[in-house]
């Protein structure tokens, strides 16, 4: 055995009891693994087997054996029946990760070179077939004590956080992680936001009907992740594309929630989807509120407002024309349907179901309390800002 593994096993009780110390500092949940006497022995038991295990296993270059990886799958097990939450796990991994890197590089002297590259040859993918472990029997724990929306929302957070161990959690529920998703957010008021028994029901519903990682982010936000590739050839017929499979899940969630509500959408690579979710929040806050609404709105379709809210002083701007219109007889819903239409007089007529000269007096009234035409390139630039704005705020 070379200088730096006697070192190291020289050392492993006290390193092992300073370890527990900072998990009881750093890791806020660590208290629900030493809930009496017996726990706490088994907690510094599993901290000194750990090291002990890296020692002789690197030492002797030799790959953990099933039995190894049988226990620690068994405490995995184990601490998510005790309620360790998957943050809870995940700082715990992070500050064990750090301190045995930590005593390896103090116990290093000059000559231990040849040691250390052994521990770290070792250290990598013997690490990783650890956590893998683990990780699975945390899965088989949570299962036994969390309803299947319960473990999905979990699925949803750590891929929204960018968190490798999606990949464990998607297994546990019966789904694989996709290489890209659609991000949807919709945003719901808050006189029509469902109470917690609501919310429950719609989850567990969407799950059975689609199948896809969703969550509710607070009771005024869900959040959907669809695949935006399956692997199926992209011209099949019946196959549906990313967004279409996204217009699906977004229908049965505005039937399920009811009212009005505001939609955004974005897409990214799995590993970058925090920044995909920023984006779709972004989208969502200025998006228009609506009724029974299903457009997935992109950044594309409201860049202008989203630049909008960073200038105080233009938003407020367009709150006063707002105002204005506010005195005539529904010119923002007129004007939103002028626009959506792309300006077509009869069609825009037809979908208010109103006399064509119902809709000219809508668009002179709009004209003669903002001073601006709604059918000249000015009026589209401002007053269709002025509508969207005035929409997403309900």
């Amino acid at each position: 055995m070379g200088n730096l593994f006697r070192t190291l096993l020289r050392q492993l009780d006290s390193n092992a009891r300073h370890a527990t110390g900072v998990y009881r500092r750093e890791v806020a949940e660590y208290e629900v693994l030493e809930r009496d006497v017996r726990a706490r022995a088994e907690a510094l038991e599993y901290t000194v087997w750990l090291r002990r295990k890296t020692i002789d296993l690197a030492d002797k270059e030799q790959p953990l054996s099933a039995d190894d990886l049988a226990l620690m799958a068994s405490v995995g097990e184990q601490r998510a029946g005790m309620g360790l939450s998957l943050p809870g796990h995940q700082q715990l991994v992070v500050a064990h990760t750090r301190l045995l890197l930590r005593e390896i590089d103090q116990a290093t002297g000059p000559g231990d070179g040849d040691d250390l590259m052994r521990l770290m040859r070792w250290f990598g993918p013997q690490g990783t077939r650890g956590g893998e472990a683990y990780l699975s029997g945390y899965v088989a724990g949570q299962r036994r004590r969390m309803s299947l929306a319960g473990r999905v929302r979990m699925l949803a957070e750590a891929l929204l956080a960018d968190d490798p161990a999606a990949s464990g959690l998607a297994s546990g529920v019966g789904m694989r992680v996709h290489p890209r998703y659609r991000v949807t957010v919709i945003r719901v008021p808050g006189r029509q936001r469902p109470p917690k028994a609501r919310r429950e029901e719609i989850t567990e519903t969407l799950l059975r009907r689609r199948q896809v990682p969703i969550l509710w982010h607070d009771p005024a936000e869900l959040v959907a992740l669809t695949p935006e590739h399956t692997g199926e050839p992209a011209d099949a017929a019946t196959t549906p594309t990313g967004q279409e499979r996204a217009q699906s899940v977004v229908q049965d969630i505005t039937a399920a929630v009811g009212g009005t509500c505001a939609i955004g959408t974005s897409v990214g690579a799995t590993g970058a989807l925090a920044a995909v979710l920023a984006q779709a929040r972004r989208v969502s806050r200025v998006a228009p509120m609506k009724s029974g609404q299903q457009h997935l709105h992109t950044m594309a379709d409201v860049f202008v407002e989203l630049g909008v809210t960073r200038l105080p002083e233009v938003d407020d701007w367009l709150r006063d024309i707002d105002r204005s219109l506010s005195r005539g007889p529904d010119l923002v819903a007129t004007l939103d349907r002028y626009y959506q239409l792309d300006m077509d007089r009869a069609r825009t007529a037809t979908a208010l179901n109103v006399h064509p000269r119902t809709l000219d007096y809508r668009l002179r009234r709009a004209h003669e309390l903002t001073g601006i035409h709604p059918g000249s390139t000015r009026g589209v630039r401002v007053l269709s800002a002025v509508v969207t704005r005035s929409l997403a705020r309900g």
